[in-house]
């Protein structure tokens, strides 16, 4: 009896594992953007290779966030990672003050699995502007928001409830955020019940507000060491003013 090659052998093993594997990793990337690349897992780290495949993968057109606003937050989100002031793998929230406060404009993604985990509103400050947001502070009682970006940090329970501490990352545009007490909370002034009776949503007094019903889940999702950003594309000539975007 012949014994059976055992390089003959192996070679089949190779073909029917990688046969296996495919349809499995065809899964994970949408046939339309196949560069796209996000390493999940944070031990892996997070490294976006593609941000516009990454944008569409997670349908964010669609959502209303505009694709610039999107490849600055991951720009700045890796250069947080690289300085070391922000995890690998953390959550992104992005708050896109270019649009209305009407509309559902702040968004929750999870960088390590790559998924678009929460989209609802968030209010600016009542200095900022009415429905839209168009002026832009670091001073304390300006009563505006700041752009930028920002780590959480810490909860704790104060007028609004369950309240989460903000830390400004951008020396000028936002470090004043914990002097300014400029935190995430919930306030019934902003979400769906508001809009049945006004012409556009409350403000706060310079905070990202969130609708009462979500807020508590939302904070206790990116609370301690995630990355929020403020974003609009002109005011305060921001883009060009960040150190993070232009180092």
């Amino acid at each position: 009896m012949k014994t059976k090659n055992p390089i003959i052998l192996f070679v089949a093993l190779v073909a029917i594992t990688s046969v296996a594997w495919l349809p499995h990793r065809t899964m994970l990337t949408p046939k339309a953007e196949p560069a796209v690349t996000v390493n999940t897992g944070k031990s892996a780290g997070t490294r976006i290779n593609n941000t516009k495949g990454f944008y569409q993968h997670l349908k964010l057109d669609a959502k209303g966030l505009s694709q610039q606003a999107f490849e600055l937050a991951c720009k700045g989100y890796e250069r947080l990672v690289e300085k070391g002031q922000l995890e690998e793998g953390a959550y992104l929230v992005v708050c896109d003050f270019s649009q209305s406060s009407n509309q559902k404009r702040l968004y929750l993604i999870d960088m390590e699995d790559s998924v678009l985990v929460k989209n609802t509103y968030v209010a600016h400050g009542r200095n900022s502007g009415d429905e839209y947001a168009v002026k832009f502070s670091n001073k304390p009682e300006s009563l505006q928001s700041s752009l930028g970006f920002f780590v959480t940090r810490n909860t704790y329970n104060g007028a609004h409830g369950l309240s989460l501490r903000l830390d400004g990352m951008e020396q000028g545009i936002n470090d004043k955020a914990m002097e300014r007490n400029i935190v995430v909370h919930g306030a019934d002034y902003i979400g769906n019940n508001w809009l049945q009776f006004n012409k556009y949503m409350g403000r706060s007094f310079g905070c990202p507000a969130l609708p009462a019903r979500e807020s508590a889940s939302i904070i206790n999702t990116i609370k301690e060491g995630s990355c929020l950003f403020i974003y609009h594309p002109t005011a305060s000539n921001y883009p060009k003013r960040s150190k993070l975007l232009n180092v």
